[in-house]
């Protein structure tokens, strides 16, 4: 059941880069800086690197402060992975830009209430988890609306040629951002692995491996590599026409946002960081912009995110019990 578990771990790594690398390359891909495929070979190298250069603070989030781990079962936390793969296997297929992290924290509580009770939660832990998992994108939002008010402000007597370097520019800030969403994401496949190992006692503190680091990183960046075009129409165009300042200015400050979360150790969703700095951006230009209904589809998704994979995850250990694996 380990290796069942540490499988579909690395498995919800690589859906996660792949729906998560289309939100990333949106504005890149949208503004013309680069082609669909290179952009996303630009990011998979980002997402690699990443979480093995910036600590587990996110690991130790999700492993060892949102749940008391000493009571739960690898079975358990297998119910919660399969939860949040489920249903991110879902939203991909019909191209709903959902939260891969809203539904990590779902399924692990849904599977772990379910077999353990409430007490199982941790509430200072769920509490940090929250916080950075909704405030996150309300600072997206704020970050890309001010920064592309003050880069108007700055090149308003530029000619159009600016925008090459904008375009340019985009290079380094959506590397930046693949290796903050790699730093960020991968660090919570870290955490599942890490609690299992405890769970079967394979290790009698919480400490990642090398192992875990480098397979977690190389799910997630061939993942990223890979890509998801449709959720890139979905983030990209849909949500407005963007220009290079916009992705400029939407990449530099969504990395910040999700760098930032990540070296405190708040596990953030990276669709819902670079939509609401897309969407700060398009507005800081004029509100109206920003296609708001397409807005509303990614609100509606999020909301029922954590609640919808919180159920699967429950009906995943439920079967576990039923078959006599729980």
């Amino acid at each position: 059941m380990l290796y069942a578990l540490i499988g579909f771990a690395l498995l919800f790594a690589f859906f996660n880069g792949l729906k998560d690398s289309a939100t990333i390359v949106a504005s890149v891909i949208s503004s013309q800086a680069m082609p669909p495929r290179r952009a996303l070979l630009w990011v998979g190298l980002g997402e690699f690197i990443g979480p093995l250069s910036f600590g587990i603070a996110v690991a130790k989030t999700v492993g060892a402060d949102l749940l008391h781990t000493e009571v739960l079962t690898t079975e358990v936390i297998l119910s919660g992975v399969a939860g949040a793969l489920v249903w991110n296997l879902l939203t991909t297929l019909i191209g709903m830009p959902a939260s891969s992290s809203h539904a990590l924290v779902g399924g692990l509580l849904g599977s772990a209430i379910v077999s353990a009770g409430l007490d199982v939660v941790k509430l200072a832990g769920l509490l940090k988890v929250l916080l950075a998992l909704f405030l996150s994108p309300v600072l997206g939002l704020i970050g890309g609306f001010l920064l592309t008010r003050l880069l108007f402000a700055l090149f308003a007597n530029f000619s159009p040629r600016i925008n090459r370097w904008f375009r340019v520019g985009q290079w380094p800030t959506s590397l930046a951002v693949a290796m903050s969403h790699g730093t960020n994401d991968a660090q919570k496949t870290m955490g599942i692995i890490v609690m299992a190992l405890m769970a079967e006692g394979r290790l009698s503190a919480f400490t990642v491996p090398l192992w875990v680091r480098v397979a977690s990183a190389s799910a997630i960046a061939l993942g990223a590599a890979i890509g998801g075009q449709r959720l890139i129409r979905t983030v990209g165009g849909r949500l407005f026409r963007i220009r290079p300042i916009h992705g400029f200015s939407a990449q530099l400050s969504g990395a910040a946002v999700i760098l930032g979360a990540a070296l405190v150790g708040g596990p953030v969703s990276t669709t819902q960081v670079m939509s609401s700095t897309i969407m700060g951006s398009g507005a800081a230009e004029r509100i109206n912009k920003v296609r708001w209904l397409v807005v509303r589809d990614i609100l509606l998704a999020w909301m029922f995110t954590i609640p919808a994979a919180a159920l699967v995850a429950a009906l995943v250990h439920g079967l576990f019990l039923l078959v006599g694996l729980g």
